[in-house]
């Protein structure tokens, strides 16, 4: 926590100040997840002020029916899946299976820290196909496009990109119309508003008048911006704000915006909890069909088994962790049910880890 124990008394008596009711707020980005946990702000906050996690965390989006078809590709003699290493612990519709799993059971899977490191593994087994799992939000997609541009120009035509990725705008727009939903203002993910810049969350006030903060990831930008975005309410003036200047620029990162556009089309995709959405995923261009796992590999998706996992309402803010009655007992990070127990950026992780939420 901040060292200047007097100033986060006075952050916290300003939030007591104000007028408000019980009050709903909502991160999105799991590492806004993990350093409200681990920091404890929960804790300080007033009563009546509650902090939820939503769909921030990559690995905990990703639907049980596209891990069950990747592990059917996974199970391919010639295939060589490789990812970040949450993704190898994410179960499939069927508990208990997990590309972890398939690897104990004869499967090629190789953790990677980045997709350039799976060009490296295609290289030294040219008989083999490499399949990289991209998975993340706009912050993870120009290292991904670079990596298919610079396959693409290394002639390395063994290795191809299954894209996961996912854009947030589309996703909070299709939360937000959801009958259910309970949230009076958002904190705003630090690092993929590094790509889109505060004009890529200019939406929120402008298109669905509700307050918004962009957030930095140390307890003090934490604190700062949820006294922001707690003002914005008592006030009724619904903005766009940057607590984050420091790393966010009005209009992001244009380069990476460049090369994203240049690899990827914006497509309907599948989201835990939320389903089918419009322009919500991206999908390599057509002139790069040849790294495209998907249409390589002539990928089907099945619907999957019912699971009793309440990962989907946890990432739509309509349960707390804690909530779910598999939490801590039935799921565990060592035999979980459901990505958010398994993620480093879970919410259901950092309930476990540090006694939160």
């Amino acid at each position: 926590m901040p060292s200047d124990k007097a100033a986060v008394s006075r952050i916290i008596e300003k939030m007591a100040a104000l007028p408000l009711g019980e009050t709903r707020i909502m991160e999105v980005c799991g590492t806004h997840t993990m350093a409200i946990a681990k920091s404890g702000i929960r804790s300080m906050l007033p009563g009546n002020i509650r902090l939820l996690s939503g769909p921030g965390c990559p690995v905990c989006v990703t639907p049980a029916a596209v891990i069950d078809a990747v592990l059917e590709l996974a199970m391919r003699p010639n295939v060589i899946i490789t990812s970040y290493g949450d993704m190898l612990r994410v179960p499939s519709s069927v508990p208990g299976d997990s590309l972890q799993r398939r690897r104990a059971l004869g499967a090629r899977v190789e953790s990677v820290y980045s997709p350039i490191d799976a060009i490296d593994i295609a290289e030294r087994n040219p008989e083999k196909e490499v399949v990289f799992l991209g998975v993340g939000f706009e912050t993870t997609a120009p290292g991904t496009a670079a990596a298919v541009l610079t396959a693409r120009d290394a002639g390395v035509k063994n290795f191809s990109v299954w894209s996961m990725l996912k854009t947030v705008e589309p996703a909070l727009r299709a939360l937000m119309r959801t009958e259910d939903f309970n949230i009076q203002g958002f904190l705003c993910p630090g690092h993929v508003a590094t790509i889109i810049g505060e004009r890529g969350f200019e939406f929120l006030p402008r298109d669905c008048h509700m307050p918004a903060v962009i957030s930095g990831f140390e307890p003090e930008d934490i604190l700062t911006a949820v006294y922001l975005l707690l003002k914005q309410i008592a006030d009724g003036e619904p903005r766009i704000e940057n607590e984050y200047k420091r790393a966010v620029a009005p209009e992001g990162n244009p380069l990476a915006q460049k090369i994203i556009n240049e690899c990827f089309v914006p497509r309907r995709d599948l989201w835990r909890g939320l389903g089918a959405i419009d322009a919500s995923g991206l999908a390599l261009r057509d002139e790069l069909a040849e790294f495209d796992a998907e249409k390589k590999f002539a990928v089907e998706y099945g619907e999957g088994r019912a699971s009793p996992c309440r990962c989907g309402d946890v990432i739509c803010g309509r349960i707390a962790p804690r909530e779910c009655l598999l939490f801590g007992a039935r799921c565990t990070p060592e035999d979980p049910v459901g990505p958010c127990m398994v993620s480093s950026e879970g919410a259901c992780a950092a309930a476990y880890k540090y006694q939160s939420i």
